[in-house]
């Protein structure tokens, strides 16, 4: 296939879509909430499917999403500046969460350079996004095509992290492994320290991570308000949001009864994007292969969820992951005329021997 002109890529699939659809209308299910707390789109099903999949692809390309734009420029700064230590300590990348690719094509390139033998190993849940994502990685960094292997699952789930790293053992052996945890992809999790905690347990001693967090200097109510403007302001965002449900579901949404609500919690700006049914009546939301939901007045699907962090809470997480950071890149948004306070933080994460160690728990019963 590499030698191939035909669009070849390699996914192996490690989950049935269709409990996926099932999973997705529970949630959708979840009960009458007026602010965002009941039914919602989880984590990764954002992006999962064709549809959603495109919508992202357009709004990361949206020329009015600032925060995309002038963050991929930092985040080559950042690299630039980290990539000497992934080099020299790591020889394989499994990215979490592959996005767009134009990170993952960064990587590459460099990595490549200094291990030619080296795997590019993408996982993500959304099996469109892995194929897209990661076509635009290795034909941006011409990276082999024969030494590249997508993942489908979802790594919300510990039985899947438990198999991911089972896979990867028996694939590179005692050879070391960057993980990729880039986009801020931590703070779209309704428990960001549970999720971090997680993919932690599958680093080895020789492995490295990193992951990069959207920051904040301060939680002042005018910082909070304009994190919401901040993606309230772009259409293409707005449009990618509100795609999950538009392509699994019959419901209708209108943009303009999408909201943005922020609030400080855990040192970090929380920011829920939800809609509501602004209505008087009820609406009938048929998903295929369910019964129909009602969503009664007033009653809400959040539709996205990310954070704003500080210093304080990202030490906090990184620290409860047991996790230590052995290098950082902070970088402030200097892309509007007036003082911004939002930033990209990239941190190069290790094992922290001195952490201490969670034993595993037992049913004495059974």
């Amino acid at each position: 296939m590499a030698g191939d002109d035909f669009a070849w890529s390699v996914t192996l699939v490690g989950e049935d879509q269709s409990d996926k659809l099932a999973t997705l209308a529970q949630y959708l299910d979840d009960g009458h909430s007026a602010s965002g707390d009941g039914k919602r789109v989880p984590s990764g099903y954002a992006y999962w499917g064709i549809g959603p999949t495109i919508a992202w692809f357009n709004a990361s390309n949206d020329p009015t999403y600032m925060v995309i734009k002038v963050g991929t420029e930092m985040f080559r700064r950042q690299w630039r500046s980290i990539s000497p230590l992934v080099t020299d300590e790591c020889v394989h990348l499994v990215s979490l969460g592959v996005g767009t690719g134009a990170k993952d094509g960064m990587f590459l390139e460099t990595m490549l350079r200094a291990n030619p033998s080296m795997l590019y190993i993408p996982v993500d849940m959304s099996a469109e996004m892995l194929r897209t994502g990661s076509r635009t990685a290795v034909r941006d960094a011409h990276f082999p095509l024969d030494r590249s292997l997508g993942l489908q699952i979802d790594l919300s789930l510990d039985g899947n992290l438990e198999e991911l790293q089972q896979f990867l053992d028996r694939l590179v052996g005692e050879e070391s492994i960057l993980y990729s945890l880039v986009g801020n992809t931590v703070a779209n999790f309704d428990d960001d320290a549970e999720f971090l905690n997680g993919i932690a347990r599958v680093l080895r001693p020789q492995d490295r991570i990193l992951v990069e967090f959207a920051t904040t200097e301060d939680l002042a109510p005018g910082t909070v308000h304009a994190a919401e403007a901040e993606y309230r302001q772009t259409r293409g965002f707005v449009e990618f949001v509100a795609s999950a449900v538009r392509y699994n579901t019959d419901l209708k949404i209108d943009l303009d009864q999408v909201r943005f609500t922020g609030s400080v919690e855990d040192e970090s700006i929380l920011l829920k994007v939800y809609w509501q049914n602004a209505g008087g009546e009820a609406i009938r939301m048929l998903i295929p292969g369910s019964r129909p939901i009602h969503l009664e007045p007033h009653d809400t699907i959040r539709l996205y969820t990310t954070r704003k962090y500080t210093t304080v809470r990202i030490d906090q997480l990184v620290a409860g992951a047991g996790l230590r950071t052995t290098h950082r890149q902070r970088e402030r948004f200097r892309h509007t005329q007036r003082q911004n306070p939002f930033g990209l933080e990239l941190r190069l994460l290790a094992h922290d021997e001195n952490a201490p160690v969670e034993l595993p728990t037992f049913d004495v019963w059974n």
